[in-house]
């Protein structure tokens, strides 16, 4: 099973800030077929299901061999008696029709998988994460990823592994199960590496792919002049002036700070395929321009120079790959 080195991260089919229409959300990845993108990642979470129907609904024209479709589990959806007009309060613009339960174990897992075939309209999921269990750490080794290696060996499922927002618990995973991915978002970014540390050679000496999820870390990365949210939240003032010395450093050489944002997570030989979101056709246009740009390399010798990069962030060579191609 191979990904494509940019794939689509799908929250924003779910309403994610705000709402787009199903034909924008049909367009999105209509762009994203268009460009060569055949990685696409979605979760029940996004949009309390709606990005999973969206999604399902606009591959549906598109031969099922032809693309990889990863999944989460963690998260079960169960309908909520809402107030009318009541609205989803985890950052999806979707009427609070359903509610999430965490449940990592092994029914919890069966179920959720069950309804996210129905909701995506396929017989098979290519890859399915344990979903954020940073609370949950003896539920899921105890029930999420044993029904998982089982759902595996059934054929249910293609490949298994872990989605989080941290690197430390991914690498214990990565130590006791035999996972195939796993999605780390924001941890490997021109803002931080915390990554190096153990995940990424762990996984290199394991062979277990990482895909690299929230690479402009929440928005602050997004666009050429530095944003003002880090990690869905108010962006902390020190990060701001140090994400604007990366872009100063990077309009020297010509490069934009997404560009190197998407480009140097790209580069590491571990990871597979780097995921971003977009809100409309336009902006996976605009992504797969900036992945395919290449990057020199003297631009990461000056930033670990300058101290805003670690000097081991550089040795996937990012000057021959310049990003996802």
């Amino acid at each position: 099973m191979k990904l494509s080195p940019l794939g689509l991260g799908c929250a924003q089919l779910g309403n994610l800030y705000h709402a787009i229409t199903d034909e924008t959300a049909a367009a999105t990845v209509s762009r994203a077929w268009a460009e060569g993108i055949r990685y696409f990642d979605t979760a029940p979470h996004y949009g309390l299901g709606l990005s999973e129907r969206r999604l399902g609904a606009a591959l549906a024209a598109h031969p099922r061999d032809e693309y990889v479709l990863s999944t989460k589990v963690g998260r079960v959806l169960e309908p909520n008696a809402a107030a009318p007009g009541e609205r989803d309060g985890q950052g999806f613009d979707v009427p609070a029709t359903y509610r999430r339960r965490w449940d990592f174990s092994r029914d919890g897992i069966l179920r959720s998988i069950e309804d996210s075939l129905a909701r995506l309209g396929l017989d098979r999921i290519d890859i399915a994460y344990v979903h954020d269990p940073d609370e949950h750490f003896d539920e899921a080794v105890d029930g999420a990823f044993p029904a998982l290696l089982e759902l595996r060996e059934q054929g249910v499922v293609r490949a298994i592994g872990a989605g989080m927002n941290q690197a430390p618990m991914l690498a214990e995973f990565v130590r006791r199960f035999d996972l195939d991915l796993v999605l780390m978002a924001g941890r490997y970014t021109l803002l931080n590496q915390p990554a190096l540390d153990e995940l990424l050679p762990l996984c290199l000496d394991r062979g277990v792919g990482v895909v690299a999820g929230g690479v402009f870390n929440g928005g602050i990365l997004a666009t050429a002049e530095p944003g003002e949210i880090y990690d869905y939240a108010a962006a902390p003032a020190e990060l701001v002036e140090k994400a604007r010395r990366i872009a100063e450093i990077c309009a020297r050489h010509g490069v934009e700070l997404p560009q190197a944002a998407l480009a140097l997570p790209a580069a590491h030989p571990a990871v597979v395929s780097v995921v971003v979101g977009a809100h409309g056709p336009e902006q996976v246009a605009l992504n797969v321009r900036r992945a395919s740009a290449p990057v020199p390399a003297v631009l990461w010798t000056d930033l670990a120079d300058a101290g805003l990069v670690r000097p081991d962030a550089v040795t996937g060579d990012p000057v021959t790959s310049g990003g996802p191609q």
